[in-house]
């Protein structure tokens, strides 16, 4: 049986649907689970929420929590990661409430942007902590990540470790869903293909029955049906002419057009919900409590559907060779020939007993590619920040990063990286 391990188990309500995919499988219905959290309240609720997954399902997997990473760690044939360094308090407030001081306005920022920067700052240095770990306990771990910032994660990874990574999100099966909804099409009649880079990947063929579906997305576009969530979206599609994975309100922040303090009517007219991010940890966090006692009553019982997360297809294609196709994020080793080598990429992969075989792409369409490489350069500026402990490249990569520097100018940037810099004080490690 393999062993799988859960690197931010707390994460309950994510980590009861990853356990959920896992376990539904029979050949996986064994494994060895180790739960890892720093949080012991969040852990034993998570320890609570296992079992009674593997109840639903009939499952008998050895469940095995521990407040020790490299316990956790020793012998992983799997690593899934879902960990928040600095959690929504402070550090996610901090990556708004600062900013804000400047008139520099955020949707998610996790991703890019200033608070992407910041994100990524904080998190790679423990992912890298994490990979010394798994390096001495478990060279030979598939690390599963699904942390954000995903691309600057995965780039630091790939550049600083040995380990097996991929990365994970749910931005291109999700928004191929959404899409086939949008023009009446069961989601899984659906053939595409997409890449790019992580929430800026592009479908390059979206088709059904052979039957090119562009031109009725166009027409919902141009007739005005688009939900009035993924305004941003259908307005990028009628401008580059294909068709972005990520969210209407994340992708805004990614690009210099839509959130400007000298354009309130932009913000109406795209129905872009400013500190998002803020508003969902809010609820989930007033609603926490609730939930939780749900989770832990052991009168309940709690309903399993799979998800369309990667994680546990990944595992038993691997585990089974059975075939599977994912979207992973991966270094860029020749799959796009108009992106930079070395960055990282999402790209459809093949995954059997081989592991993970990423797809070539070849050449992205020039204006994918241009807007692509604007985010890649904050990216790179960041790792290099991450990697190097340079602080000049944290300003650098402020100083790209296009939403930012839409809205400030070059002495605003530096002084704002200053102030972020010393409200996150040892959430950072030490730059010069």
């Amino acid at each position: 049986m393999p062993k799988i391990t859960f690197l931010g188990a707390g994460s309950t309500v994510f980590a009861k649907t990853l356990l959920g995919d896992i376990l539904s499988h029979p050949e996986l219905a064994d494994a060895h689970i180790a739960l890892h959290d720093i949080d012991e309240a969040r852990l034993q609720t998570s320890t609570v929420v296992a079992h009674k997954v593997a109840e639903t399902l009939a499952a008998q997997p050895v469940i095995a929590p521990s407040t020790d990473r490299r316990a956790a760690l020793d012998g992983a044939d799997y690593v899934i990661c879902m960990i928040q360094v600095g959690g929504y308090k402070p550090a996610t407030v901090v990556d708004f409430e600062v900013p804000k001081r400047y008139g520099l306005r955020q949707t998610i920022a996790d991703t890019l942007g200033i608070g992407g920067i910041m994100r990524g700052l904080r998190t790679i240095p423990v992912l890298l902590e994490m990979a010394a770990d798994m390096e001495a306990l478990c060279p030979q771990t598939l690390f599963l990540n699904y942390v954000n910032p995903m691309a600057m994660n995965c780039w630091a990874l790939s550049r600083a470790s040995s380990i097996r990574t991929v990365g994970l999100c749910h931005s291109v099966q999700g928004t191929a869903e959404q899409l086939a909804r949008d023009i009446g099409i069961p989601p899984a009649d659906i053939n595409y293909v997409c890449a790019g880079i992580n929430h800026v990947a592009f479908y390059l063929k979206f088709e059904h029955a052979g039957t090119d579906l562009y031109p009725q997305l166009r027409a919902v576009h141009a007739a005005g049906r688009q939900p009035a969530w993924n305004r941003v979206r259908y307005e990028m599609l009628a401008r580059l002419g294909y068709f972005v994975t990520e969210s209407s309100e994340h992708f805004s922040e990614y690009v210099p057009w839509f959130i400007k303090r000298d354009r309130p009517e932009l913000l109406e007219d795209f129905n872009i919900p400013l500190d998002e991010y803020i508003t969902r940890c809010e609820n989930q966090i007033e609603g926490w409590h609730a939930m939780r006692a749900v989770l832990e009553d052991a009168a309940t019982t709690l309903a399993v559907e799979r998800s369309h997360e990667y994680g546990a297809s990944i595992i038993h294609a691997i585990e089974t060779n059975s075939p599977q196709v994912v979207y992973g994020n991966v270094p860029n080793t020749g799959l796009i020939d108009n992106l930079p080598a070395g960055c990282c990429v999402e790209v459809p992969c093949l995954v059997d007993s081989n592991g993970i075989q990423p797809t070539r792409i070849g050449t992205l369409p020039p204006q994918l590619a241009a807007l692509m490489q604007t985010n890649i350069n904050v990216q790179a500026l960041t790792v290099e920040a991450a990697l190097t402990r340079k602080r000049e490249h944290i300003y650098h990569a402020a100083m790209l990063d296009p939403h930012t520097a839409a809205e400030l100018d070059l002495a605003q940037i530096w002084s704002l990286v200053d102030e972020l810099i010393a409200a996150h004080g040892t959430w950072l490690p030490r730059y010069h």
